[in-house]
């Protein structure tokens, strides 16, 4: 079983920012991507990054493209997420989530395996 675990979100002001993180824990494979979502109240979960093991295959919604940048470092087992210029409708509830299969950087969902209990972003305006 993995554990994942956000921290990092918070309050911030338009135009500000915030950096994510998320810390895996318990069976860890290697070459495992991971991923950024994100739901705000009353939608859908979304896509927002993903990267894969190596860090150097990146995904990005077109919303957060430019603004926001995933990274980890695999000795911690921690994928990070800086989100700079952030906006009102980025608020939302932040997660990881970890993707154990052959593709490189997933953007659906439902192909990731396993989630972290969500971080609080709120960007006031």
């Amino acid at each position: 079983q993995v554990q994942l675990v956000e921290s990092g979100g918070g309050l911030v002001q338009a135009g500000g920012s915030l950096r994510l993180s998320c810390a895996a824990s318990g069976r860890t494979s290697r070459g495992y991507a991971m991923g950024w979502f994100r739901q705000a109240p009353g939608k859908e979960r979304e896509f927002v990054a993903a990267c894969n093991w190596s860090g150097g295959s990146t995904n990005y919604a077109d919303s957060v493209q430019g603004r926001f940048t995933i990274s980890r470092d695999n000795t911690a087992h921690t994928v990070y997420l800086q989100m700079n210029s952030l906006k009102p409708e980025d608020t939302a509830v932040y997660y990881c989530a970890l993707y154990d299969g052959p593709s490189s950087s997933p953007t659906t969902p439902s192909l990731y395996h396993y989630w972290g209990q969500g971080t609080q972003v709120t960007v006031s305006s």
